[in-house]
């Protein structure tokens, strides 16, 4: 069975588009099997994308497992001063978020890298509708290493649905990050916030 987390060179390709409309914007994206999300904007991350605050001072974003792109994509585009860095192990995903970021219009670093891998920089902020299917380990991985690779007053936003462990998502990221707080909850998705001093 094929993941968006991984590598399928073997599944068969079929690209389609959908169109969203965000806070009074068109955007157009391809999306592909085996990537995130094949299916269009998905309620977690529109949740995301609305509650998200992105601040006068916050200058850099990393988007950790960007899929085709939606979350940076919208986020750059909304906010033009933002230099945005989206990344993703998987390479169809890649390609897709790249066609996706000139289709509109935006400007962004794209790279492959299994979680922090090949993150060499530090952000304002980190944003994430991770692939909790891809395991605890892999997904608190995520969560702890983002520490490394945020700025002083930094931020990780994530969205997790309650039935996947919103609760002990929270238990752990209060082991780590000087403050987190539940932002917004909405069909079961919480919006993480946590900060680093």
């Amino acid at each position: 069975m094929s993941h968006y987390f991984i590598n399928d060179p073997n599944l068969k390709s079929q690209e389609r588009v959908y169109h969203i409309n965000f806070a009074n914007q068109p955007f157009e994206f391809t999306t592909d099997k085996g990537v995130f999300s094949q299916d269009g904007l998905d309620f977690g991350s529109e949740l995301l994308l609305k509650e998200v605050q992105i601040k006068p001072e916050t200058k850099t974003l990393l988007d950790v497992g960007c899929g085709v792109g939606v979350l940076g994509i919208i986020l750059k585009k909304l906010n033009p001063g933002l230099e945005v860095t989206m990344s993703d192990v998987n390479l169809r995903a890649l390609s897709l978020a790249k066609k996706n970021a000139q289709k509109n219009q935006i400007d962004a670093k794209i790279i492959e890298s299994n979680l922090y891998e090949h993150i060499d920089d530090k952000f304002d902020l980190i944003i994430s509708n991770p692939p909790i299917r891809a395991g605890k380990k892999i997904i608190y991985t995520l969560y702890s290493d983002a520490i490394k690779h945020l700025n002083a007053g930094g931020e990780l936003w994530i969205v997790v649905r309650k039935q996947q462990g919103a609760k002990s998502t929270i238990e752990f990221l209060k082991t780590r990050y000087d403050q987190v707080d539940v932002v917004a909850r909405d069909k079961g998705f919480y919006i993480i916030k946590s900060k680093k001093n």
